[in-house]
C-alpha cells in the first residue's frame, strides 16, 4: 500500500464542497457552544459564589456530574436518551431560511454543557484571584456590590482567565471531532465518508489533521491578540511571542535602555 501524494494534495489544496461544509459547521457550532459555555459557565460561578445555599448546592452538584462524566456519553444521552425516553426530542428547525438539524443542536447543546462546567471553575478561580480588599474598598466608598464587581473585579479577573478559557476554546474545538457518533456531518465526519468511499485512509485523515491543526493555529493567533491588548491597557508586558507558544522558540528582544544612574559627586562622599 502506497501514499496517494496527488490524491493528499488535491484533497488539501482544493477540498471538495462537501469537506468545505463540514469546516465550515464545525467552526460554527464551536463558537456556539463556546458563547453559550461561556455564558452558562458565568452564570454558575456566580451561583457558586452565592450566600444562597441551595445556588451553591446546584453549582457544586452541576460542576461534579458534568466533569466526572465523558463528553461522548453526555452527548448519546442528549440526543438519543431523552428522546428514548420521551422527555424531549431534537427536531429539525428552519431559522432565517436555515435548516438546523436536530443532532447540529443536540451538539451544541452538549458541548456548551460540557464546557460551561470547566469555565466555571476558570471563572470562579479568576475572580478570587482577585484581592478581596479591593471589593471592601468600593463597598466603603458607596459602590453596590453588582458596581464593584463591574467595574472593580471583573477587569482584573478578565485578563487572568483569558488563556485558560483560550486553551477552553481549543479544547472544544476538537472536542467537535467526536459529534459524528450522533450523525453530526462536521469535518472528521465527512473526513471518514471520503476514506471509506475512497480507501484513502491514511490520506484523507492527516489532512483532516492539517485542518484542524489551521484552526487551532489561527485562534492562537487570535488569543494572543486580544492577551496583548489586554496587557496593554493594564501597562504590563506583551505575552509570548507567536514563536515560542508554538514551537518553543524565543524571539530575541532588544534590552531595555538602562536607567541612567546619578554621578556620584566628591562632595558626596562622607
Amino acid at each position: 500500500m502506497t501514499f496517494d501524494w496527488t490524491y493528499f494534495w488535491a484533497s488539501l489544496l482544493t477540498p471538495s464542497p462537501q469537506f468545505l461544509n463540514g469546516l465550515a459547521l464545525t467552526i460554527v457550532i464551536s463558537i456556539v457552544a463556546m458563547v453559550g459555555a461561556l455564558v452558562i459557565g458565568l452564570l454558575i460561578a456566580l451561583m457558586g459564589r452565592s450566600r444562597f445555599l441551595p445556588f451553591q448546592v446546584f453549582a457544586s452538584l452541576y460542576v461534579w456530574v458534568i466533569r466526572g462524566t465523558p463528553l461522548l456519553v453526555q452527548l448519546v444521552i442528549i440526543y438519543t436518551g431523552f428522546a428514548a425516553i420521551g422527555l424531549f426530542r431534537f427536531e429539525d428547525v428552519d431559522l432565517v431560511g436555515v435548516l438546523i438539524k436536530g443532532a447540529v443542536q443536540a451538539a451544541i447543546v452538549g458541548l456548551m454543557l460540557n464546557e460551561s462546567a470547566y469555565i466555571s471553575e476558570i471563572v470562579r478561580s479568576g475572580l478570587e484571584s482577585v484581592d478581596r480588599g479591593q471589593n471592601e474598598a468600593a463597598l466603603s466608598l458607596g459602590m453596590t456590590p453588582l458596581k464593584s464587581m463591574r467595574a472593580i473585579i471583573v477587569p482584573q479577573a478578565v485578563r487572568i482567565m483569558v488563556p485558560p478559557l483560550g486553551n477552553s476554546f481549543n479544547g472544544l474545538m476538537k472536542s467537535t471531532s467526536i459529534l459524528s457518533v450522533i450523525g453530526v456531518s462536521e469535518m472528521f465526519q465527512v473526513g471518514s465518508t471520503m476514506s471509506a468511499a475512497t480507501f484513502k485512509v491514511f490520506e484523507v485523515y492527516i489532512v483532516v489533521a492539517i485542518y484542524y491543526l489551521l484552526l487551532t493555529t489561527v485562534w492562537t493567533l487570535i488569543q494572543t491578540a486580544i492577551e496583548n491588548w489586554l496587557n496593554a491597557r493594564a501597562g504590563l508586558p506583551r505575552a509570548e511571542s507567536l514563536l515560542k507558544r508554538l514551537f518553543g522558540v524565543r524571539t530575541r528582544r532588544r534590552p531595555a535602555a538602562p536607567t541612567p544612574a546619578l554621578a556620584l559627586q566628591p562632595t558626596d562622599v562622607r
